[in-house]
Parts: C-alpha cells; structure tokens; sequence
C-alpha cells in the first residue's frame, strides 16, 4: 500500500526493510496481543534481535554493532512496531541508553561498554527523568558527591525504559546544584552493584510488555572514570543524545500508524454493510485517504531528519538544524500515529474498541509516544527555538 522507494532507499535499506518486514510478521506479530495483555518483558523477542542483529543496529562494527546508518535504524524499529511497538521500543531503547556513551564517552569507556550492549548480552537505559524533574531536568535533585577517586551518588530515577533488566545505565546527576542544568553530570553506572534498587514498577496504558521502573541510588560508589565529559557537562550531553535518539520514537510512532491503517483497510474491503463493502462508501474512504497522507508525510519528513542528523555524526556539537528536525520528525510522527490509530478504532467501530482486533491496542500504544522522550508541547518549543530568525 506504501510506495517504499519514494524515499530513494537504497537497494540495500530496501532489502533490509523486507526482511526485518517478514520477520516481524512471522515471528514478532503472534505474540504481540500475549504480549500486551502479560505484562511481561519479552525476552525470545529479545534473543530474536541479537540473531538478527539489531540490538546494536546503528552502533559502530568497532564495537560491536552492525554500523548501520540512523535511516536503516529508524527502518528497523518502524517495521517492527507495525507488528508490536513494545518490540520496536526494545531496539530503540538499546538505542538511547548506549548513545550518551558514543557521543562523549572516552575510547576506554567506548570498548568496555558498548560490545556487550550492542551484542545485547547486557540491556541499557537512560536515567535523566526524576519526580520533580521531567520536562525541567534542571529540577535534577540525585546528587553526585566527589569522594577521592570515586563519587556516591544518591537519588532517585522514575519512569526508566527497562528499569530493573538493564544492567548499563547512563545517569545524570548533579554535581553542583547551584548552576542549575549546568551542574548536571553524566556517569555510567553498572545496575547490578550495592546500593542501587528497583522501587515502583509502573502499570501502564500501553507498551505493557516493556518493564518501566523507579530506580534508587543510595550511595552508590561510581569511579570517576565512569564519568563522561567533564563535571557540568552532562545536560548538554542529554541533549545531544535525545536529538540523535527522537528519531527512534518518531519511528516507532510511524510504525504503529502504519499497522494500525493497514488493519483499517483491510477491515473496510472485507466488512459488508447495507450490502456492500465498506471500502465502498465515500466518507470512509476521505478518511482513509487523510490516515495515508498523514502517514507517508510522516515518513518523509522522519527520513529526511534521520539523513540530516546522520550526516551530522556522533561526535559534532549540537546545531539548531539537528534539533530542530529531531524534535520535528518526533512531533509529526506521534501526533499522526495518535491520529490514524483513533480514526482506526472508528472505522472499526465496536470491533476496534475490543481486544480481539489490534487497533485499540496500537492506539493505547501510540499515546506514548507523544510523551516520552520530550514531550510534544516541549518538541514545539525546541522547534521555534531553533529556528533561524527570517528562514524558513
């Protein structure tokens, strides 16, 4: 239904788009409704994507990933997320929590750490977000006190990506909390060490099968060398990462609509009503039309910001173009993935408002990615913010 060479993929993204494709569909679709109705982290989902090497998917050979580019990345978590986006969020967290470390960290740090993540034998996560601290991270309150050759960091993290299964984890501490987010460090933490524990483990509306936890710092003993950049660096490493890492969840939100539109037109050519399909009548097929368009706008815009922002590279400073299309590509792509999910649950009518079909489940899931990682009202101001005074 979709034109996949509008983009200009190469013959080698094509082919990888139809075998990560056909693997969804075989292997990844049939459990995602057990998926979401367990709760349960889906570990064969996991050991699935070490065969086919996407944990690492956009990691450097160098360490242990596959060296694909951010356009074949984002590929790999939206055709997954058609099938099931708690899946595509497995990769794209991977993704997030080994991306501080490849943007600051030293050669020593890269090569202790990131094999072991890329191959997936280790899960990662990224602890910036605290109670008082979600949008405004200069709220940072986890404290990271200089102790000889050592800090101890005490605090708390909420709402982590895998908290309580990761065992690498980027947190953001603040060294100085007299200047705000430019006393905010960043330090590689190891999970499975005295001191750290698993607090509140979240019920959530959607993406059930991915495990979201509170984690507790009590005085966790962090070697210096754990720590990236210099003290005082660490927030403007936490947006260099979420510029290199939205692109995901715009990804996995292109995914979801793409499945949810899919189902939707299917049900139409095949449900008869006053004797004949309802693919037939005129008002569904406007909707259907405006759930296309938005979804292949979308798609061009993700990969348009996913070519700028590679180009880029891991190690360049943050520029207003990067941000700006990360935080564009991740605000288009969840607001229509919320929008084509909705319209999907309508079309469907009461078959869409239950569980035996996915749509309902792929629009539970879709919210998410409105909020996670920035939320949209925070994208639209990062977007105005870094927009060139008089350009376009």
């Amino acid at each position: 239904m979709t034109n996949l060479t509008a983009f200009g993929l190469s013959d080698e993204q094509q082919m990888f788009r139809e075998t990560i494709r056909r693997m969804a569909e075989e292997k990844i679709k049939p459990r995602a409704a057990e998926i979401d109705e367990s709760g349960e982290f889906p570990w064969d989902i996991v050991e699935l994507f070490r065969e086919y090497g996407l944990m690492g998917v956009a990691m450097p050979e160098a360490y242990g990933g596959t060296g694909a580019d951010l356009l074949t990345f984002c590929i790999a978590v939206e055709e997954v997320a058609r099938a099931c986006a708690t899946s595509a969020l497995i990769i794209a967290a991977q993704h997030l929590g080994a991306m501080p470390i490849l943007i600051a960290g030293n050669e020593e740090q890269k090569r202790r750490y990131l094999p072991a993540i890329a191959q997936g034998e280790r899960l990662s996560a990224f602890g910036l977000t605290e109670s008082e601290a979600g949008s405004d991270a200069g709220g940072t309150k986890t404290r990271a006190v200089r102790n000889g050759d050592d800090y101890l960091l005490t605090g708390s993290k909420v709402f982590i990506t895998n908290g309580g299964l990761a065992k690498t984890m980027v947190v953001f501490a603040s060294t100085d909390p007299s200047k705000g987010t430019r006393g905010i460090s960043a330090f590689i933490v190891e999970l499975d060490q005295h001191g750290v524990s698993v607090g509140r483990i979240e019920k959530k509306m959607g993406i059930r099968g991915s495990q979201t936890a509170q984690l507790l710092f009590d005085n966790v003993r962090v070697s210096a060398s754990n720590r990236l950049g210099q003290e005082g660096e660490g927030f403007k490493i936490a947006m260099r990462t979420l510029d290199r890492t939205r692109p995901g969840i715009a990804a996995q939100a292109l995914g979801i609509a793409q499945g949810a539109l899919d189902v939707a037109v299917d049900y139409l050519y095949q449900r008869q009503q006053f004797g004949q399909a309802l693919s037939q009548f005129e008002g569904l097929q406007f909707m259907i039309a405006d759930m296309q368009t938005q979804v292949e706008a979308s798609r061009q815009l993700l990969y348009r910001a996913a070519g700028i922002i590679e180009s880029a590279g891991f190690e360049s400073h943050a520029s207003e173009e990067v941000t700006r299309y990360s935080a564009m590509a991740k605000l288009m792509c969840s607001d229509t993935a919320m929008r084509v999910t909705t319209d999907a649950v309508q079309l469907l009518g009461g078959y869409g408002y239950i569980s035996d079909y996915p749509v309902e489940r792929m629009m539970r899931d879709a919210k998410i990615t409105q909020i996670y990682e920035g939320t949209n009202q925070i994208q639209r101001l990062v977007i105005f913010r870094n927009m060139s005074h008089g350009s376009v």
